[in-house]
């Protein structure tokens, strides 16, 4: 098993150094050169983005669902464990540095974004259930004429759904700070779970627009008061990031030391993690809006991907700022945060086991939606029963996996599935308008 294990370490680490420069950065450049900064301008231009989907939004003739709606929705599939923990991972991997090639993963990742949904809405199709089906398994069909490449992205989006890794940080978690039978807990998180994800995306979109704001607000609160009280290191903390960036950095206590090309590599894997950079699921989840103009409903997406990138930048830098990065002593990724919190705040424990779950039930529910539709798209009749099934006994058995396997698993899929909607993007760059 460990040198199976061992094996998928290599794949990834080949796997990603191709994706993360060639497929996410350059991709990302070609698109803003092509665009003429195209992510830069809607972001200074919000009231635009807001007239053009609001009267959509009171369209009630429309099918499909509010555009603001899916927004959230997005976002809180986005925004969960990847940005409070897997984050932290490409610094004690990558080092400091890490953080430069997450910035620019992300606003290169912009434009991906805004493509695969702009492609999403525009090659949807209406479903038996009165609203829309929409993804990387039709543009991808539409960009090659191939019939196998949907079905593998739909299977990869089957396995990426069940969002194996989340569920067990926050069982685990909870079990540890209330000192609750394990099974017990997970039993408990996969019926809120199957609650959610019966209801589809317009469900998903409502719990979204309920609990995300009040996380937003907390977390960025909480943060900024840390931040803004360690403002005498920042100076000298950029300076590490942007060197770190180029050249690496040297061993310091519980940290080995990294090369730059490992700063890049775990910087664009994780910001592509966290942010769902050319996955495929905000397409699928955005293709059911009310708004018939691909444009209006992709736009929110440039946003989204904002709002992502400020969550992970305000983790990576309270963990460097109190220098809880290099702790020898932690073991468990979701660790680093809670410690991070706890020098400035009280009860952080049982603090951060309500905030991973909020956060975390999300981005599982937001996932495990999307991998039901895929399961549809594969098998119409049977698929929503049997992904219901599969996801189950697949979140059970994380009891007997580690964190750390489980977020390579998440993030060889996620590679495989980049390089399938990237390619198509590229080979359709002639269809996505930017205006």
């Amino acid at each position: 098993m460990n040198k199976f294990i061992f094996l998928l370490n290599q794949f990834d680490d080949v796997l990603w150094s191709y994706v993360g420069v060639y497929f996410i950065l350059l991709t990302g450049i070609y698109l803003t050169i092509k665009s003429k900064g195209f992510q830069f301008k809607t972001l200074a231009n919000l009231s635009a983005t807001y007239k053009n989907l609001y009267g959509a939004s009171k369209d009630k003739e429309a099918k499909g669902v509010n555009p603001f709606k899916l927004y959230f929705a997005s976002v809180g599939g986005m925004i969960g464990l990847g940005n409070l923990v897997v984050v932290v991972t490409a610094i004690t991997a990558g080092g400091p540095g890490a953080v430069f090639w997450m910035w620019c993963a992300a606003f290169a990742g912009m434009l991906l974004k805004y493509s695969e949904i702009y492609l999403g809405v525009k090659f949807r199709k209406h479903n038996t259930e009165g609203g829309y089906d929409g993804g990387p398994m039709f543009y991808l069909k539409k960009a090659f004429n191939n019939k196998a490449l949907p079905i593998i992205s739909a299977v990869l989006l089957c396995i990426y759904g069940a969002e194996v890794f989340q569920f067990k940080a926050i069982s685990d978690t909870i079990s540890q700070t209330f000192n609750i039978n394990w099974l017990l807990v997970a039993s408990f998180m996969s019926l809120l779970i199957l609650y959610s994800v019966i209801g589809g995306i317009s469900r998903l979109a409502t719990i979204c627009t309920v609990i995300m704001p009040f996380f937003l607000i907390g977390y960025i609160s909480m943060s900024l008061w840390i931040i803004i009280s360690n403002a005498h290191l920042i100076p000298n903390l950029l300076i590490t990031i942007f060197k770190s960036a180029f050249v690496g950095h040297a061993p310091v206590a519980g940290f080995l030391g990294s090369t730059a090309l490992a700063a890049i590599h775990f910087g664009v894997a994780r910001a592509v993690y966290s942010g769902d950079i050319g996955i495929g699921y905000d397409s699928i989840v955005q293709s059911e809006t009310k708004s018939k103009h691909p444009e209006h409903q992709a736009k929110l997406a440039i946003f989204g991907q904002l709002t992502d990138t400020v969550i992970c930048t305000c983790t990576m830098l309270i963990v460097l700022l109190t220098g809880v990065w290099y702790d020898p002593s932690v073991k468990d990724p979701s660790q680093y945060v809670i410690n991070s919190l706890s020098i400035y705040f009280p009860y952080m424990g049982i603090f951060m086991s309500v905030l991973f779950f909020i956060t975390g039930y999300s981005t599982i529910i937001a996932y495990f939606t999307v991998g039901i539709k895929c399961a549809k798209f594969l098998l119409p009749k049977l698929g929503k029963k049997l992904y219901i099934t599969y996801g189950f006994v697949a979140f059970l058995l994380t009891k007997y996996v580690d964190q750390s396997t489980l977020i390579l698993i998440m993030s060889i899929a996620g590679g495989l599935l980049i390089v399938m909607n990237i390619s198509a993007i590229i080979k359709l760059r002639n269809n996505i308008k930017f205006k």
